[in-house]
Parts: structure tokens; sequence; C-alpha cells
């Protein structure tokens, strides 16, 4: 009976999950308290402390040329490396039974929901497009570059709207921020069903865009507040989550499929309008049940389905994988210090993973409509529509339902080789090569069926790319919040302008200038992703001690001197 009975105690009025104080002093300050896990605590310390004293000292003379590709050289000690790993596996050898127990409560809240939530946002978001081939642009009189201009005002809510959430997603509790918001957007996309002109149309999709603004970034922040990078189980989770982008583009096409055939003409709605309909009904459910499943974080922890012991477990993980946590006094205070945002502006976080991201986010066709605006174009002999409505959204479904297989591939190449470069580099191959083959255009017809399979290659590498993101940036809690909020603002603006240039409406299907410019962006990013590699690497050289691991060149230094400077450094603290 505890099962149930805990959680629902743990609710204000029965009704509201609230902040845990879990070894807290008055003043929120955390406290070492006894706790049933406090064997398994001090154990752990223990070996934790012994491997700290073991130093590796990692001659650099004889470095092979290819160790730069080894993204985790300075991470992990060498001897970690004899630890033998499974073809797959969801944990990492060294999680004991209890942190496996917590991890699997934490992907059922927060990793299996954020999955749900995604595919609703995607189901929103992507609606538009299957509305549009479906009879919307004929019943509202769409013409010129109306479909595109619609989208972007979808983009300009979004960008405005995702400044203020660098603050909210660092202070605010977000298991209530985000299903408020994701019930807002639902409301809102009902509400499409009434737009009776172009006008009406556009200004609700700027709002609908308002709403959704935080949610990508904000399950990626929690992600990185509850895994670990440092073994690979946050690109797994964000793999995962990740699934949720396809699978709503997918179910949008197959659920709009099924509401042209049975749903066109009830009370007096047309098909697309019941597709907004359904669509916003299924999203305000999903939005009422995160206000239970999102945990919050470690530190500030909402779950009514996690034990005291798990609380700080989940946090004992954290500061093993040198994850940063709000400040306990003065958070706000110290998030508006002007010396946090010099030392921000003054990084190559900023800057290097901005670009990085405006790539990524210029490197796809899938957002543009360009698969179901070819599909509509193509006809029979007799100049008639080869595909009727409800059997054109089901072709959509098509490409998405192959990206869940690129995903899926690319987190393995990340997890498996342990290496989210060449993950980034594999996906963005075969995304090139479709964009390439639908640039030339003049091709046979399965050479384009065969492109448009490729289409979601490239975005497969988006949740190792923000996985990374929150892996460099670990050591600061706000610039990992900030860089995250910033460098997505910024890849966002670039597609709202450069969708106007490149993806016009009145040039389809051959987007020529479209198709070309998401090969050359594919391709940039493949060579971006090296720089980032660079300066990743350059940064865990000078952490390297952190992490048990001494570097010196034989060439120049002396190993026995090094090893007496840092008795000396270890004599200096224990006195």
């Amino acid at each position: 009976m505890s099962f149930f009975a805990d959680p629902i105690k743990r609710l204000k009025w029965g009704i509201f999950p609230v902040r845990r104080i879990v070894d807290e002093d008055e003043f929120g300050n955390f406290i070492e308290e006894e706790s049933p896990s406090e064997e398994v605590i001090t154990s752990e310390k223990t070996t934790e402390s012994v491997e700290t004293a073991v130093l590796e000292y990692r001659d650099e003379k004889d470095r092979p040329w290819w160790k730069f590709f080894d993204e985790f050289e300075y991470r992990v000690r060498d001897n970690k490396f004899s630890i033998k790993k499974s073809y797959f596996s969801w944990f990492h050898p060294d999680d004991t039974p209890e942190e496996k127990k917590v991890i699997l409560k934490i992907d059922f809240l927060l990793t299996f929901y954020s999955l749900m939530a995604y595919w609703v946002k995607y189901l929103d978001s992507t609606n538009l497009t299957n509305a549009y081939i479906g009879g919307m642009k004929e019943d509202l009189n769409m013409q010129g570059n109306d479909f595109v201009q619609t989208g972007v005002m979808f983009s300009v809510g979004n960008i405005i709207f995702q400044i203020p959430f660098m603050y909210i997603i660092y202070a605010l509790p977000l298991n209530y921020v985000l299903p408020m918001l994701d019930i807002g957007w639902s409301v809102l996309t009902v509400a499409l069903f009434r737009a009776g002109n172009v006008g009406g149309l556009k200004a609700l999709r700027f709002f609908v865009g308002a709403f959704e603004a935080p949610s990508y970034l904000a399950y990626h922040a929690l992600f990185a507040s509850w895994y670990k990078a440092s073994t690979g189980e946050v690109a797994r989770r964000a793999a995962f989550y990740y699934l949720g982008q396809y699978l709503g583009i997918l179910t949008s096409g197959l659920l709009s499929g099924a509401i042209e055939r049975h749903m066109g003409g009830i009370n007096g709605h047309a098909a697309w309008q019941w597709i907004f309909i359904m669509d916003g009904i299924i999203s305000v459910v999903v939005g009422f049940i995160g206000f239970y499943m999102i945990p919050g974080t470690p530190e500030d922890c909402y779950s009514i389905f996690l034990s005291d012991d798990d609380i700080r477990i989940a946090r004992r993980r954290m500061k093993k994988d040198q994850k940063d946590a709000k400040p306990r006094q003065d958070a706000v205070k110290h998030f508006f210090d002007i010396n946090v945002w010099k030392k921000i502006f003054s990084s190559w976080h900023f800057y290097v993973l901005s670009l990085w991201n405006v790539l990524c986010w210029n490197n796809s066709n899938g957002g543009s409509g360009a698969y179901a605006l070819w599909l509509k174009s193509l006809t029979n002999s007799d100049g008639t529509p080869r595909y009727s409505p409800g059997k054109l959204q089901d072709l959509t479904a098509l490409t998405p339902g192959l990206g869940l297989i690129w995903l899926i591939l690319a987190s393995l190449v990340a997890d498996l080789g342990k290496s989210r470069w060449g993950a980034i580099l594999f996906t963005q191959v075969f995304n090139v090569l479709g964009n390439v083959l639908l640039a030339v255009w003049y091709i046979p017809e399965g050479a384009k069926w065969f492109a448009w399979c490729l289409q979601y290659f490239g975005w497969a590498m988006a949740p190792v790319l923000y996985s990374w993101q929150g892996d460099i940036c670990r050591k600061d809690i706000i610039e990992r919040q900030v860089v995250l909020v910033s460098m997505n603002i910024l890849a966002q603006q670039s597609t709202a302008w450069i969708a106007v240039l490149v993806w016009p409406t009145v040039e389809a299907p051959r987007f020529l200038k479209g198709y070309t410019f998401t090969a050359c962006s594919a391709f940039a990013l493949s060579v971006w992703t090296i720089v980032v590699l660079w300066f990743y690497k350059r940064e865990e050289k000078k952490n390297a001690r952190e992490n048990g691991i001494v570097i010196y060149d034989s060439s120049k230094q002396d190993v026995e001197q090094i090893q007496l400077e840092i008795e000396g450094e270890k004599g200096e603290k224990s006195s």
C-alpha cells in the first residue's frame, strides 16, 4: 500500500506536488544526515577517494595523432577501459543496484514523459502541413507564400518567448511551468479550427509558437540535471526523447489521413478543422499528466514518486559527474551578476556552440513541408492527382518513420563508439547525399523516393549535439542554461528568415535553393563539429587533473619532479 500511499502523502491538499526538503537546514543549504543508504554512500566515497589518490601520469611525447578523435582521452584513466561493455546497455557497468533503481524511476518519470510531450509538440507543430494539403489552402484562400509565412509566424513567437526562459528554466519549478504551457498551446491548437482567414491563422500560430518556446530546451536542461554525460547515459535518454519528434510527425500524418477519410463534414466542420481539434485534445491530456511526472531537479525535486534516498543518490551522482547545481542562497542575484555574464560571453562555448547549432537547425529539409508538397504535385497520366487527400497524409508518415531508424543508428554510433563527433558525421554523409539528389532534381522518380527516405538523417544527430553541449558546459549551471537557450534562439531565428529566402511556397515542389542550402549546411556542420572537438579536447586537457590524469611531455619535463611537486601540494592541503 505504501507504493500508492507515500506519493499521495507528498501532495499538498492531495493535489499539488511541492518541493521536497531533503537534508537541508533552515536556509536551504544541504547538510549531511544519517539515512538508510548511509552505508552505500560511505563505501562509494571511500572508493572514490582511493581512485583519486592514485594518479595516472600520462606521457604525451609519442601521443598518436589519432588520439585527437578520442573524446574521452582526458576524462577516463586508462585502467578504466578494462571494464568490458556489452553490445548495448541502458546502464553503465559502474552503476550500483541502488543507482539503477533511481535511474529507472527517472527514466519513467522524465524520459518517457518527455517523449510524450515532444510527441504532442510535433503533433501540434506539423499539423499545419497536413491541414494545408487537406483543404485548408482552398477554404482560407491561401495564396502565394502564405503557407511558409504562417510557418515563420510560429517561429517568431517561439524565438521571442525563449528569451525570458534563460531565467525561468534556471529559477522556476518546471513541473508547473511546462504543463501549464502545454495546456495553453493545446487550447490554441483547438482554436485554429475557428480561423476564418489567413490573418487569424497567422496570429494563432504565433501564440502556439510562443507557448511551445521553452519545451525542447527545458527537457534537455532536465536531462543534464539528472543524467551523467561521462558514461553516455544522457545521450541515450536524449535520443529516446527525440523519438517523440519523429513519432509526432508520423502520427500526425496517419491521424490526419484517418480524419480525412472518416470525419470530414461531421458537425459541419471540414476534415482539416478536425485535425486541429483532435490534436489539441490529445495534447491537453498529456499536459495534465506532466504536473505529476516531471520531477524537477535533484536539488529542487518536486517528484512524489522518489524517496528521500532516491534524491540523495541522484545528487551524489551529479557531483561525481562534475555537474554544477543552482546556488542555495541568492540564486536570482547570482544569475544577474555581471561577472557571471562576462564569463559566459568571454568563453568559446557561447560563440562556437551557437554557430554549431545554427548549422544544425538549417541542415534538414524536414520542416519545410517539401516532401508533402512534392507528393501533392504528383499526377496521373490524365492530369488528375495521383493520391487522394487521405492517402496523401498517410504517405507523409514514411520519412519520419524511417527517421526513427536513423535516430537509433546515430545514438548507437555515439554510444557504442563513444564518439559523438562520429555520430554527427555519420548522419551528415547521408543527409548531404539526399539533398544533392533533390537539388539535381531531374533524376528517375525512384531516386527521388530514395532521397526523401534519407530526409530525417539531418536531424538524427540533434540529441547527440544537445547532450554534448550539456557536457561541455557541465561545470556551471547558469552557463549551461544560458548557452542552451542562446544557441537555440540564434539557430531558430536563422530558420525564420532563411525559410522565406530558400523555401518560398511558389517554388514548390522543386526548391533548388532550399535543397542546395541544406546540403551546404550539412557539410559545414560536419566541418564545424571537428572545430568543436578541438576546443573541447583542449579544455578537457586543461582539466585532466580533476579526473586523476597528470599530463606531461618527457622530452620537456621530468616526471619525478612533477610527482614531487604534486606530493608537495597534497602536503600543503593536508596541513
